[in-house]
């Protein structure tokens, strides 16, 4: 069950006209929007020149105050084999019973859990979980976890590893995960079977042979680290949270607790798949968004003469938004690098592509916060329809838990308060980028000078974007003047 479906129903439930985001109501702006787009912008100024004044220098090495979970029991509990073990067999369990739903269950997307369970609850939420909390994903992959059994039984059986072990090429670097990140945009923001369980448990069917096929090859590691779609996105997610997790044989080697967002200041750029996977994270939340503005109803009236023209225009938008975004970032990454000592001489052209690997993951946080404002509401109202449909999961008419008959509350989040916290959100994130951007530039260029001016640059991206930003999630739930 998509966005535009959960709308629907809630305006059906409501006798009212749907909206975007299950919104019965928009909320009347006690202010004119311009006040609010340009009071987000300044704050993101005003906290640039705080970094600059009080934030100085970055730190010597790239050292950060940390706390090893498993010093202490409920840690080393948590981190256990047995907690572990516990964890991948319940989301295994959760694997096999969207497969079985989507095949065998009733194709009614309002009766079968799958469409809600994997767009919502498990697509959502594990972005929430992978940026506020931890790398869950990394821990509790079913594919992995059913991999990693078949290599054991067959090991067992033959005596030799199930894995080729073929080597991948350098060059691949994460290109395999950023090519199949973009069909899922694509199944989300297009695909015209994101309501058809049926379709939907095909498309994982199809997805984990395609991962164990990698695993096969490659080797599993290998193929997490190339080629798993999302270990890479949530693992990109996961380097602004909090608790840290590494594995090594599957089992946790290092589990802290740090401060928020370090896990995205690196000592080395990144390499250019990894840009581009960044890039497209933030390209795909912020065009989603804006496939709900009166902007997109006018483009694609002008473009088929219908407020929804299908799957055309919309597959073009996907292909460009990313495109126009990694154009707009190098645009700025070559000023960075004109402003700052690095970008002079004839080492400016390598000093631009190291600048654009440094600094492409301070835009998570805007991504995380995007993220956060865009889908909240969506996240809210899934929840209050599988409490209905948790009863009777595949549809079969059963009341497993007495709340088949559950009354949905549409406005359980109300625009107002989607607003509100949209505006923090969004303005946090950016701020949260600057310091990060102030940090490296810190590090990068170690004149002072040029340190701040080779912040000006990134200055002006953030202030426009975030105005941007709220600009796009004000459309379908305000009232501006």
């Amino acid at each position: 069950m998509t966005r535009r479906q959960l709308a629907a129903a809630t305006a059906g439930i409501l006798a009212m006209p749907a909206h975007a985001h299950g919104f019965a109501q928009r909320y009347d702006l006690p202010l004119p929007l311009t006040l609010y787009l340009s009071g987000a912008g300044l704050t993101v100024v005003l906290s640039c020149l705080l970094l600059f004044l009080f934030v100085r220098r970055a730190p010597e090495g790239a050292a950060y105050p940390s706390l090893d979970l498993l010093r202490f029991a409920p840690g080393r509990w948590l981190a256990s084999p047995a907690a572990i073990g516990v964890l991948r067999a319940i989301t295994v369990l959760g694997y096999a019973l969207v497969l079985f739903a989507g095949f065998f269950g009733n194709q009614n997307p309002f009766r079968n859990f799958v469409p809600l369970g994997i767009w919502a609850l498990w697509w959502v939420g594990m972005s929430y979980t992978s940026a506020l909390a931890g790398d869950l994903w990394r821990v509790s992959n079913p594919l992995e976890t059913l991999f990693a059994a078949a290599e054991r039984a067959y090991a067992r059986a033959f005596g030799k590893p199930l894995a080729r072990g073929l080597a991948l090429p350098p060059w691949v670097a994460s290109w395999p995960a950023v090519g199949l990140y973009f069909v899922f945009q694509w199944m989300e923001l297009v695909w015209d079977g994101t309501d058809s369980p049926r379709l939907v448990a095909a498309a994982i069917a199809l997805y984990s042979a395609i991962t164990w096929a990698g695993m096969w090859l490659y080797g599993r590691e290998a193929w997490l680290a190339h080629g798993e779609a999302f270990t890479r996105v949530f693992g990109v997610l996961a380097r602004f949270a909090p608790l840290h997790v590494e594995l090594r044989e599957r089992r946790v080697t290092r589990f802290e607790l740090r401060p928020y967002a370090v896990g995205l200041l690196n000592r080395e750029p990144v390499g250019l798949s990894d840009i581009v996977l960044v890039i497209a994270i933030l390209a795909a939340v912020s065009l989603d968004g804006f496939l709900e503005t009166p902007v997109w109803a006018a483009i694609a009236e002008a473009w088929a003469g219908d407020a929804d023209p299908g799957e055309g225009l919309r597959t073009a938008a996907l292909a460009a938004a990313p495109v126009l975004f990694l154009c707009v970032y190098l645009v700025f990454c070559e000023l960075i690098a004109r402003c700052g000592t690095a970008g002079n001489g004839p080492g400016r052209q390598r000093a631009r592509g190291r600048i654009a690997g440094l600094f492409v993951l301070t835009l998570v946080p805007i991504a995380i916060a995007y993220q956060f404002a865009h889908y909240l509401s969506y996240l809210v109202t899934a929840w209050e329809y599988m409490i209905s449909i948790g009863s009777d999961p595949f549809g079969w008419g059963w009341n497993l838990f007495g709340t088949v008959t559950h009354l949905v509350r549409p406005n359980i989040v109300d625009a107002r308060l989607v607003w509100i916290i949209s505006v923090v959100a969004i303005v946090a994130g950016h701020v949260a980028a600057l310091y990060l951007g102030h940090r490296l530039s810190t590090q990068e260029f170690r004149d002072r000078r040029d340190a701040l001016r080779s912040e000006l640059p990134m200055l002006v991206l953030m202030v426009g974007y975030t105005m941007l930003s709220l600009w796009i999630i004000a459309q379908p739930i305000v009232n501006s003047r």
